[in-house]
């Protein structure tokens, strides 16, 4: 699958899901920027990665002092979400739109635990 064609289909869940979103969140949403990427590799931490990851929240959180230095953003990496679904276009959808709000929880402020509890792991 070429990755255009990923960025596109992430793109898409991405705008339908924030729709349904509450209020509060589809705000906190708009806050930080989503950055569609094929595999880790370009940040500046990429090197203590895995390498197999889903995706990643970088930066300050919604609940930390604002920093003039460090943005936050969502990194997904759509390479790897396509494996991790096994090349199934709707798995994909879905497993990018989990990926979105689980990270989108980190820069909420919300913990592990706290993601798992609603259910966005």
């Amino acid at each position: 699958m070429d990755f255009e064609t990923l960025s596109r289909w992430a793109d898409e869940e991405i705008k339908s899901l924030a729709k349904a979103l509450p209020a509060d969140v589809r705000e906190a949403a708009k806050q930080v920027p989503v950055s569609m990427e094929e595999k880790p590799g370009h940040g500046a931490f990429d090197d203590e990665l895995q390498g197999d990851e889903l995706g990643l929240f970088e930066g300050p959180s919604a609940m930390d002092e604002p920093d003039a230095g460090e943005l936050p953003r969502i990194r997904l990496f759509l390479m790897n979400l396509w494996e991790w679904t096994d090349r199934d276009e709707q798995d994909f959808r879905d497993e990018v739109g989990t990926t979105f709000l689980h990270e989108l929880g980190h820069y909420l402020g919300w913990d592990e635990d706290e993601i798992s509890e609603r259910g966005l792991e």
